[in-house]
């Protein structure tokens, strides 16, 4: 066996084909993106906005669950058996989003989305942090998750220009099969485990074995509890922009070209932001940049009720893609900087759980409020939660004595 090392160099062959790999798995989320709620009003003839979001329900708790599994199973099973596997079950999205004969089926296609995103997305994230080791983590999460959500916003775009100019269905998801092909062929013949990298940090890790992973990871531990929260509320805000915001743009007389490219700049930047503030949570106070990556959030959630423009909602989706990119990479080099290598994929996977749970949460907390009030409330509402969690960040959560403050 060859021997093992740590570190972006050493490793940055394997970890260059799991950036590739996970631009894939972003791409998979991008087809729906910007579309998929006007396949459900203008082909399934769907206006209450909780049944228009059911997709980005089904999708978010199917994601959680499998994603607190695959941290429970990675140890077990081995980090790449977990990533296959994600790709298999991806096999039929592309084809069911294409052919669906009603909205049950596009349901169905997000729970396999859901249980592929969660097992190839995780296995992704797990695998890049157990090969660069300690000192490089947010520098890691940030190229992946550059990786992931620029092709969320690349696919995005293309998807709503496709659809613009040949049809909501079914053009826009040929470029699904090409992604669930590439990403399922790389990983069965080039993608090496990285259970072996785990043995040889945990040699020299000093930090102590959690009592109660879940729990301690949930909330009890100061800084993984406060992370979760965070993550939960982020993609709670990120569920209620995927459903709600094109609808907001639909009622203000955006086109569906002009909706896509909105709507598509946002996870860009929230991409392309991640190879700066990764590196930045390296060298900087991770609580720092939490708090003041939620605020962002928070500010600009508001003033998406106000804005008119198409100029306005480009700013404006900037500043809020910038805000998140703040935190994306961040959340996770903050829970392997609090964990034990041996916790650590665990760890992972609950944070993720709780985070992901955010989709569902948001889709069915802003529908509601959206049906019952109108949408410019339910995004008052999620702005006011994403500001309590920024403080909850600032007040109880501790920064490493080792970063710059």
């Amino acid at each position: 066996m060859n021997k093992v090392e740590l570190g972006l160099k050493e490793n940055w062959q394997q970890f260059t084909l799991l950036v590739i790999v996970n631009a894939f798995v972003g791409g998979m989320v991008g087809l729906e993106r910007s579309i998929l709620p006007e396949i459900a009003e203008n082909e399934f003839g769907l206006v209450v906005k909780t049944a228009v979001l059911s997709f980005i329900v089904v999708f978010g708790i199917t994601k959680a669950l499998t994603n607190y599994y695959t941290g429970s199973l990675a140890n077990q099973f081995g980090r790449k058996n977990l990533l296959v596997a994600g790709w298999v079950i991806g096999l039929p999205i592309p084809f069911v989003l294409m052919m669906a004969p009603n909205w049950n089926w596009i349901i169905l296609a997000n729970v396999l989305l859901g249980i592929n995103q969660g097992l190839t997305w995780s296995s992704t994230v797990v695998m890049k942090i157990d090969l660069v080791g300690e000192k490089q983590r947010g520098f890691a999460m940030g190229i992946n998750e550059f990786a992931g959500y620029l092709s969320v916003g690349v696919v995005a775009f293309l998807t709503g220009y496709i659809a613009h100019s040949y049809g909501l269905r079914p053009y826009p998801f040929y470029i699904g099969i090409a992604l669930v092909l590439l990403g399922l062929l790389t990983s069965i013949f080039l993608i090496k485990d990285t259970l072996h990298h785990v043995s040889k940090e945990s040699e020299s890790n000093s930090i102590p074995l959690l009592g109660n992973i879940f729990w301690d990871t949930s909330w009890k531990h100061k800084n993984l509890g406060s992370v979760s929260q965070a993550g939960l509320v982020n993609n709670l805000n990120d569920g209620m922009v995927w459903g709600i915001f094109p609808m907001l743009l639909a009622s203000k007389q955006f086109t569906v070209e002009e909706i896509g490219i909105i709507t598509a700049i946002y996870p860009a930047v929230w991409g392309i932001g991640q190879l700066f503030t990764g590196k930045m949570s390296d060298q900087y106070s991770k609580r720092k940049m939490l708090f003041w990556g939620m605020l962002l959030q928070a500010i600009t959630l508001f003033l998406f009720i106000w804005a008119n423009s198409l100029f306005q909602y480009i700013i404006l989706s900037i500043v809020l893609g910038w805000g998140t990119a703040m935190v994306y990479p961040t959340f996770l080099a903050s829970i392997a900087e609090n964990t034990n290598p041996k916790d650590r994929a665990k760890s992972i996977g609950i944070f993720r759980l709780w985070r992901d749970l955010g989709y569902a949460v948001g889709a069915v907390l802003t529908g509601i409020i959206a049906d019952l009030l109108n949408i410019d409330s339910a995004f008052i509402v999620i702005a006011s939660l994403t500001f309590i969690s920024a403080l909850i960040i600032k007040f109880r959560m501790t920064s490493s004595q080792s970063i710059i403050e």
